[in-house]
């Protein structure tokens, strides 16, 4: 498997470059964990970085590489929306609103 040398920000593995491996498409994983077990009594921890570009060139705009930035929140949870599903909130309309008629 092919892996990719990517720099952390943030966190306990701030200014660290670590191998990760990429997938199929040849990108790293959008999220990064980092398991920490448990020491002296406290409960163990999971350090969470989000992928991010590193960065893009001036002539062209490509993207040079990736980055994996500290998530001190954790990492976010989504859900899966398909089209027929029904409105994420109750107070929100599901379809945006039409504009009002002009008065007469």
């Amino acid at each position: 498997m092919k892996s990719e040398n990517t720099p952390f920000r943030g966190g306990p593995l701030d200014g660290r470059v670590l191998p990760v491996l990429v997938g199929p498409t040849g990108h790293p994983p959008k999220w990064y964990e980092v398991p920490v077990p448990a020491h002296d009594g406290r409960p163990p921890m999971l350090y969470a970085y989000r992928r991010e570009p590193a960065g893009y060139t001036k002539r062209l705009g490509l993207q040079r590489g990736w980055v994996y930035v500290y998530a001190p929140d954790g990492r976010e949870r989504r859900e899966i929306r398909w089209p027929w599903s029904k409105p994420a909130a109750p107070g929100k309309p599901a379809a945006p609103e039409e504009p009002a008629a002009p008065k007469e």
